[in-house]
């Protein structure tokens, strides 16, 4: 079944404070398909803020974790993960296909998501991280090596900027999950953003992302509401319009 426009949103919970989280979650609640908790509230807060999404929305809940260690440590973290009952769960794509399986191995019915290469991540940085200048000169190549090797690992699918989305779904199929970050809605598109790679909702759904993380251009709004109805208009068009 289609999912509708509000459905593709995901809103990231990157606040010091579970009041600043309850806040938005109120504002948003029924506007997105799912609330995003990363390290900073996770760390702060811990387990109890996933049960407070969960009592306060019916909307999903995506734990960002980014997991990266020894594949038993992650192994061991994903079963307590497990127990939290989320939706989607992160661990970093740059690590070994080991690994990968043993966060897949203890993740239960949570989908398992690989980070292939953080949107903040540019052409200097892969060079900067001693990559040949194969992936230097096209990143992409890294993110589709990364890809097949979590899809292989049997994660779900993975994180990627919008750029990269229509090269790996047809790469790899439709079953591929992509979940795409660094999401600027055209209205809002500002120079000197510290994301790298970014695009619109419009390109990122016409691509074929599955989700789109969108943070800044709701939470920094007037109307949080509101700017959140504006992102799922241009989903909308997206969904119906042809690929630009």
């Amino acid at each position: 079944m289609q999912k509708t426009a509000k459905e593709y949103i995901i809103f990231p919970l990157d606040f010091p404070s579970m009041e600043a989280a309850q806040s938005h979650i109120r504002q948003l609640d029924d506007r997105v398909g799912m609330f995003k908790i990363g390290l900073e509230l996770f760390i702060r807060q811990g387990p109890a803020v996933v049960e407070m999404v969960r009592k306060m929305s019916g909307a999903g809940i995506f734990l960002d974790l980014k997991l990266h260690d020894i594949s038993t440590t992650v192994g061991r973290a994903m079963a307590s993960v497990a127990d939290l009952g989320v939706d989607l769960v992160t661990v970093h794509g740059a690590s070994s296909q080991k690994m990968l399986g043993a966060a897949v191995k203890n993740a239960g019915k949570t989908k398992v998501l690989a980070v292939t290469l953080l949107t903040d991540n540019d052409a200097a940085t892969v060079r900067a991280q001693g990559f040949k200048d194969e992936y230097v000169n096209a990143p992409e190549k890294l993110v589709l090596l990364r890809a097949r090797m979590a899809l292989d690992a049997g994660c779900a699918g993975v994180v990627c900027s919008g750029r990269e989305t229509a090269m790996l779904k047809t790469q790899l199929g439709k079953e591929c999950l992509i979940v795409t970050p660094g999401i600027r809605p055209q209205w809002c598109l500002t120079p000197g953003d510290d994301q790298k790679r970014v695009v619109t909702p419009l390109k990122a759904v016409q691509a074929g992302s599955d989700y789109i993380v969108i943070g800044r251009p709701i939470r920094d709004a007037d109307d949080p509401a509101r700017a959140a109805e504006k992102v799922a208009l241009e989903i909308e068009a997206g969904l119906s319009g042809p690929v630009a």
